[in-house]
């Protein structure tokens, strides 16, 4: 467990030296167990031949390697099975170090599949996809810790659940082993673990077996295995057997109304059920002191039965449903009415256990959310944890700057709404950074109010609703231009304005699809009306048109600026955010810079 005070690329470095030279020892070992099976196996071919000229200790000698052989095969699994922990392990560390380095992007999980047209900022503050904030943050290697992280980032939490979170991130923001053994428990599960699948199997409504329905099949395998005993030994004739398996053959027909509802749709849950158990096991072990790890560790203690023992009974029914497929034993299976008893029992199974073990697979899923907010703490531990306040409504940070972009180029700037002051209008020329200022607004307040740590030294807010309107399409399907798309948002945002939380509304460029005039008169009217219903935010255009409107709603409203200078032939941008409105544009010089006659 590495210390507080531990450098985290230090503590990747050294891990990631460790876990290599683990590899690498046991691929040694698979080298040398490939070479004794080999040599073994040529000794079984010699020891056979001897056999057959019937030589002195050939049989012996047979035996003895065919011994070796499989003792040799089951240790060389074992060090396959460890080495392939080693890679995973490897890559573990490999993808911390890459998220230190700011080379992250296209490696992880993008969540494309959560990406929502509709919500309010999703789409906006980049949540999801290549270079997403949840592939920065995502180490869940679970369907269900995946869902879990993406909702908590599309909906945000009150303030007594982002406490909890916090102390849940700092308690496990040391455990790496913990965030190691999930990851490499669960490496195969972002494509075989479908936790929806897998829960609502388990939590599925199932009618027990009857009780008769089970007795009169034991009565009936009982009567056709005597009735081909007597054939067998000419008591009888084939008569009575005939009669028992034709009882057999109707008594499958009557138990499917029982039998098939039990086992329907088993066959995709029965694939996911090594990788749970690895994964629940590793969890159980654990003993927790926060709050909300408390809480979620319940889950895997207060049954009567570990969730893990109950997943490796349901594990053993599967293996008995599939033994009927092995050819020799097919025919006792039908006989025995081996679908009645298998079905009975896992309808037992789902009935006593499927809400514990669905409990699990979602306690096991916010837990793995969790690790991914200590992961990030951990990461960056210059990165504050917010304070929430009761009052409002406020955003108050100090040296802001957006997670996404490298620590090394990131700029930060302080930034406050209040009661009083609720609006900054940010005028300033092209690619001066207006955009990714609203951006770095609106990811730390999701970052906020989701449990992780902020890109900032410090801030305070209070519960805030976050509308933006940043990044609107056009949609051909819909038939819907961008302006139309973006008066829809704008609408969503003023609807969401008259509502609590308070409101923070992130608008870039305002209506710019249209004529100045008519931009000027709408933004007015939306701007207005946002500070009447005591919304906070930020306005952004290049228009110095639209700067007058903070004049106008002073001193709730104020002018803010970002400004851009030559170097040589070379446009330079600080970044800074500055007081008063733009007093020039960049655009012309911008279009000569590439080359353009104006």
């Amino acid at each position: 467990m590495p210390t507080e005070d531990a450098e985290p690329a230090d503590v990747y470095r050294d891990r990631l030296a460790a876990r290599r030279a683990e590899y690498d020892e046991h691929g040694r070992r698979d080298v040398r167990l490939s070479m004794a099976r080999g040599v073994i196996a040529v000794v079984a071919v010699g020891a056979c031949s001897a056999t057959v000229a019937s030589s002195r200790g050939g049989a012996a000698v047979l035996l003895l390697s065919v011994v070796a052989f499989g003792v040799l095969v089951w240790i060389h699994e074992r060090v396959a099975q460890a080495r392939e922990r080693a890679s995973r392990s490897v890559l573990f560390y490999e993808a911390g170090r890459a998220r230190l380095g700011d080379d992250w992007t296209g490696r992880g999980e993008t969540g494309d599949r959560f990406a929502d047209p509709a919500h309010p900022y999703a789409g906006d503050l980049d949540l999801f996809g290549r270079g997403s904030l949840f592939e920065r943050l995502c180490t869940a290697r679970t369907r269900a810790g995946e869902e879990v992280l993406a909702a908590w980032l599309l909906s945000p939490a009150s303030p007594a659940e982002v406490a909890a979170r916090h102390a849940a991130a700092v308690e496990l923001r040391p455990r790496l082993d913990l965030r190691e053994d999930l990851a490499v428990l669960g490496a195969e599960a972002r494509r075989s673990l479908e936790s929806s699948s897998l829960r609502a199997w388990v939590l599925a409504p199932v009618e027990a077996v009857p009780t008769w329905l089970r007795v009169t099949s034991v009565a009936v395998s009982s009567l056709t295995f005597a009735a081909l005993w007597a054939w067998g030994t000419g008591v009888t004739g084939p008569g009575p057997l005939l009669i028992a398996l034709a009882a057999v053959s109707g008594l499958y027909r009557r138990a499917r109304v029982w039998t098939d509802p039990a086992t329907r749709g088993i066959d995709q849950p029965a694939r996911d059920l090594e990788t749970l158990t690895g994964l629940v096991t590793r969890v159980e072990r654990e003993t927790f002191t926060a709050p909300a790890l408390a809480r979620l560790a319940r889950a895997f203690s207060g049954a009567a039965s570990r969730p893990s023992a109950e997943i490796a009974r349901l594990r053993r029914l599967v293996e008995l449903r599939d033994s009927k497929r092995n050819l020799y034993f097919a025919p006792f299976a039908y006989a025995l009415l081996w679908d009645v008893h298998v079905a009975a029992a896992v309808a037992r199974w789902r009935r006593r256990a499927g809400a514990s073990v669905a409990a699990a697979m979602d306690a096991l899923g916010e837990i793995e959310a969790l690790c991914a907010l200590a992961a990030y703490s951990f990461e960056n531990p210059a990165d504050a944890f917010p304070t929430f306040t009761d009052g409002g409504p406020l955003f108050d940070a100090q040296a802001v700057g957006h997670p996404l972009i490298p620590a090394s180029r990131c700029v930060r700037n302080d930034v406050r709404f209040d009661a009083e002051r609720r609006l900054l209008i940010v005028s300033g020329s092209n690619m001066s950074g207006k955009s990714t200022f609203l951006r770095a607004v609106g990811v730390n307040a999701v970052l906020a109010q989701m449990g992780a740590p902020v890109r900032a030294r410090a801030l305070v807010l209070s519960p805030l609703a976050v509308g933006a309107s940043i990044r609107i399409v056009d949609s051909l399907q819909e038939g819907r231009s961008r302006f139309y798309a973006e008066i829809l948002r704008v609408r969503q945002i003023l609807d969401m304005a008259s509502a609590r939380p308070w409101l923070l509304f992130l608008l870039d460029e305002i209506f710019h699809g249209t004529n100045s005039a008519d931009r000027r008169v709408g933004a007015e009217a939306v701007v207005r009306t946002l500070v009447r219903r005591e919304a906070v935010g930020l306005v952004t255009s290049h228009d110095l048109a639209l700067t007058a409107i903070a004049e106008d709603l002073a001193p709730q409203a104020a002018n803010v600026h970002f400004e851009d200078h030559l170097e040589g032939d070379v446009m330079a941008f600080d970044y800074r955010l500055k007081p008063g409105p733009v007093t020039r544009s960049n655009a012309v010089a911008l279009m000569r810079a590439v080359g353009l006659e104006v």
